[in-house]
């Protein structure tokens, strides 16, 4: 997976979104430099795109095979695809208080501490369900990792979709999150908009593209 070198508080200010959204505390005391140019319409959607994107640590060929899968769904696309990030099994650990922010717990996923149902899943983007129990296995809650990420989180609101048993490092889907209850500064209609645009953009480039080989 490629990792961005910005500096994290750099890229929450070039997006005019607070650090909170992705677990860090403090904030920048700069001001950005685009803070009073005026942003085009499609700079504006670009900007809501790359914010989802950062929030949830996704990136563009991932984002936009949820964008086809919100869109298959019934309903809004938007909601749809909102819903989806949502349900990432690295988002449930750090809304449940399992990590600090999303990046750690991803690498929790990775390094197989999470069980669903009772079996190890090391898969970041697998989508949870209601009703699925998400713990850390048992060995390692007494490190000290997992002492100083509740030292951290214990205090943390989870989401009302979502019960924790912080102590335990052991929580339950309740429901599946609707729009209202997830918190996060993206207008995902602008959102879907610019995506739209870049998938219909691709499939032209490709047309063009395949016309050129057959036509030589």
């Amino acid at each position: 997976m490629a990792v961005s070198r910005v500096p994290v508080l750099k890229r929450c200010r070039s997006l005019d979104m607070d650090p909170i959204y992705l677990g860090y505390d403090k904030k920048s005391n700069r001001q950005s430099k685009r803070a009073n140019k005026k942003m085009s319409e499609y700079g504006l959607q670009m900007r809501e795109k790359q914010k989802a994107k950062l929030i949830y640590g996704v990136l563009e060929k991932p984002f936009r095979n949820y964008y086809a899968k919100a869109e298959r769904q019934t309903g809004m696309t938007g909601e749809n695809l909102m819903i989806l990030l949502e349900r990432r099994l690295d988002n449930v650990i750090f809304r449940l208080g399992f990590a600090r922010t999303r990046d750690e717990a991803r690498q929790i996923v990775d390094h197989k501490h999470v069980l669903v149902n009772g079996s190890c899943v090391n898969i970041p983007s697998y989508l949870i369900k209601a009703g699925d129990v998400i713990s850390i296995k048992e060995k390692v809650q007494d490190s000290q990792r997992y002492k100083d990420i509740v030292a951290v989180t214990g205090s943390r609101m989870v989401p009302e979709w979502l019960e924790a048993n912080i102590e335990a490092l052991s929580g339950t889907v309740k429901q599946i999150p609707t729009r209202e209850m997830i918190d996060v500064p993206v207008d995902e209609i602008a959102d879907c908009r610019v995506v739209f645009q870049i998938i219909i953009f691709h499939c032209l480039a490709v047309m063009v593209l395949q016309s050129f080989a057959a036509y030589c």
